[in-house]
């Protein structure tokens, strides 16, 4: 408000050069502050200013003019967009040629926060000659270098695969997994972020990952202390096993859902749900590989999940990925109804205060149209919706007509009873299969 910014500007181009680099940290520490003083930085004409000069500048000064650009780009893509017209890329890139890290780290830093916005500042981030330096700044000595020049591949890999295969084809990938078993937390969580971001978008670049032999040290960051490891690394994980079911064969040969499954168990919150959608993804592709999640014991967590979980979409997550396990064969079915996950389900889907999409998931339709369990079906004839109700009463008109011993019981639990009061449309579906169960009773016992 006193005019300061308008004062500072050409203090830029004093001869002292300490006074040129304290005035461009008071500039970044304004532009740091919130979006508004951003704008006002950058309306002030001070960008080209800033950068002019870069090149014969001393380190001290480039360290702290990489920090002005990174504090105008975090707060919008229009801001970053800005630095990008003035020119500033083709600066940051002499300041990653720099000897000095912590000008490296500075432009690294930069260049992240102008990539995160969207593919176009990302675009013009490679255009600009970026990423072969950044991936020769992953293989320098500093951790602090390392995680930031990681953190910016992430950046630049997420928005699609062409952004993507850049890094890829700059050999981002082997130097990023060999750093997988480092010590330092900070540096694994950017290091599997950058690997997830690169896998997730198609099969080959799934594939290019896993080639780079992460199995199965990367198993190893499941039991991580740090929890942002432990999510990150299931994370890729999942980025890997939802593409295609040679894939998910690869993670459970490597003992992969097993040790997704203990990760599970041994966190809380929003840190178990890239493993929940993990054993999802597996048990999806096939019979066999939701197999392998029901003998690794992957039934049990995801029930605890339902249960326990606050957040309506970690609990979708855990029924959608039930209802993967639950949908190929009776077998399937009956493991997730003998688990007694099915009441559970049904109580989060009659919950008025579950949302549109936990309900959605939790509808139990998948099991139902498989499962011929008749213990687990029966307590649900007494609470289930209509919606419910048809597929109970489908599979008990299945499974009644061929098993004698399952017809007694019915009657002595009050099943038969039950099934008298449901108010069917004549014609409908229920009410064929209300038929097929009387039918298989004398009519003085149906009445």
């Amino acid at each position: 408000n006193s005019g300061v910014v308008c004062l500072l500007r050409p203090l830029l181009l004093d001869v002292v050069p300490s006074i040129r680099q304290t005035t461009a940290l008071a500039l970044g520490r304004l532009a740091d502050y919130d979006v508004e003083l951003a704008e006002t930085v950058v309306k002030a004409g001070i960008l080209p200013q800033l950068i002019c000069s870069l090149p014969e500048e001393n380190r001290y000064y480039k360290k702290t003019a990489a920090f002005v650009l990174r504090a105008i780009a975090k707060h919008s893509p229009q801001l970053a967009q800005a630095i990008v017209q003035c020119g500033a890329l083709e600066m940051l890139v002499i300041c990653l040629e720099d000897f000095d890290p912590g000008v490296k780290e500075a432009a690294s830093w930069a260049f992240g926060y102008i990539a995160r916005h969207n593919p176009e500042l990302s675009q013009a981030v490679v255009d600009a000659g970026a990423v072969p330096l950044l991936v020769l700044c992953i293989q320098e000595p500093e951790i602090a270098l390392k995680r930031i020049a990681a953190s910016t591949l992430s950046d630049i890999s997420k928005h699609s695969p062409e952004l993507a295969q850049t890094v890829v084809d700059a050999g981002a990938i082997a130097h990023l997994a060999q750093m997988i078993p480092n010590p330092d937390a900070k540096l694994k969580r950017q290091v599997l972020s950058a690997l997830s971001q690169i896998a997730k978008h198609s099969v080959d670049l799934a594939e290019l990952v896993v080639e780079a032999e992460i199995f199965p040290v990367v198993l190893t960051c499941l039991k991580d202390s740090d929890e942002y490891v432990k999510k990150n690394g299931a994370t890729l994980i999942r980025e890997i096993a939802k593409h295609t079911p040679e894939l998910s064969q690869l993670i459970v040969n490597s003992g992969g859902v097993a040790a997704v499954v203990d990760c599970i168990g041994s966190c809380r919150g929003t840190v178990r749900l890239p493993g929940i959608m993990t054993l999802g993804y597996v048990a999806a592709h096939s019979e066999n590989l939701s197999m392998a999640v029901i003998v690794s014991k992957g039934i049990p967590p995801l029930c605890v999940c339902l249960i326990e979980e606050h957040e309506d979409h970690i609990k979708a997550a855990a029924a959608w990925a039930l209802g993967q396990i639950g949908r190929h064969t009776t077998e399937h079915a009956r493991h997730v109804a003998v688990a007694n996950v099915l009441p559970t389900l049904l109580d989060i889907f009659v919950d008025a205060r579950s949302s549109e999409d936990l309900k959605t998931k939790a509808t139990l339709k998948n099991i139902l149209q498989k499962c011929t369990y008749l213990p687990a079906l029966e307590p649900l004839l007494h609470e289930a919706p209509p919606s419910i109700m048809k597929h109970i009463i489908g599979q008990f008109s299945k499974v009644l007509p061929h098993d004698s011993k399952a017809r007694r019981l019915f009657v002595t639990t009050g099943g038969l009873k039950k099934v008298q009061e449901i108010q069917a449309e004549p014609g409908s579906l229920l009410q064929e299969y209300i038929n097929t169960i009387n039918n298989c009773y004398p009519e003085e016992i149906v009445r």
